[in-house]
């Protein structure tokens, strides 16, 4: 902690700010135990102040609800998937390769996290995000996905498609299976489904003369 304030007053902040970061990180480190352990309960506050070692009015300073920690815990993460998509996109040349790889991070990190997004669909909350929230996590994603389709359409490695409608096309199947999986008990590997999106996917893009006997 000492190295943080330090580094912080460096940069100009204050021991304050860098205090009340630090609070606030216990405090998201607690409540995302809590609800992959418990769910969205009666009595969370009390629970999430318990794990994080501080007083339940403590976490009012920070956040007004349980419904805003959880917001705030799918934010960081929604930031972290867009930026762990974007590398491993970067990392490879081929259309085929980075639609596996956007398809991977996403199916893999739904997995990772799997009790805490399951929340979504199990609460009646106004727990999910807007849809321009939705839009912009993903738009950068999507344009990386519809400048390689363009590309592949330009150098007849696929059949003629619109690149930002297929983009998107890929982002709502990947959307599908990962609801899919939540709502199982017992879902198959996230590579496996995966391998079969990216086989579909593929397979709808191929050019007519690659698809002949």
């Amino acid at each position: 902690m000492e190295a943080s304030t330090h580094a912080a007053k460096k940069r100009g902040r204050t021991k304050s700010e860098v205090l009340s970061e630090f609070r606030c990180q216990e405090i998201l480190v607690a409540a995302r135990r809590v609800f992959a352990r418990r769910g969205f309960a009666e009595g969370i506050m009390d629970e999430i102040a318990r794990e994080a070692g501080i007083a339940k009015g403590t976490i009012y300073l920070y956040f007004r609800s349980k419904n805003e920690i959880y917001k705030a815990l799918l934010d960081h993460d929604m930031k972290q998937l867009q930026q762990s998509t974007l590398e491993r996109m970067d990392s490879v040349t081929e259309l085929k390769e980075k639609i596996q790889a956007f398809l991977l991070v996403r199916l893999d990190n739904a997995e990772e996290k799997r009790e805490f997004f399951r929340i979504m669909d199990s609460e009646r909350a106004n727990l999910h995000m807007t849809r321009k929230q939705y839009r912009d996590f993903l738009q950068e994603p999507v344009v990386r996905l519809a400048t390689a389709i363009d590309a592949a359409v330009a150098s007849r490695q696929i059949r003629k498609v619109d690149g930002e409608r297929t983009a998107w096309l890929i982002v709502d199947l990947a959307r599908g299976a990962i609801q899919r999986r939540l709502l199982s008990q017992n879902p198959a590997p996230a590579a496996e489904d995966a391998a079969f999106l990216l086989d579909f996917i593929w397979h709808s893009l191929a050019l007519s003369s690659s698809l002949a006997p």
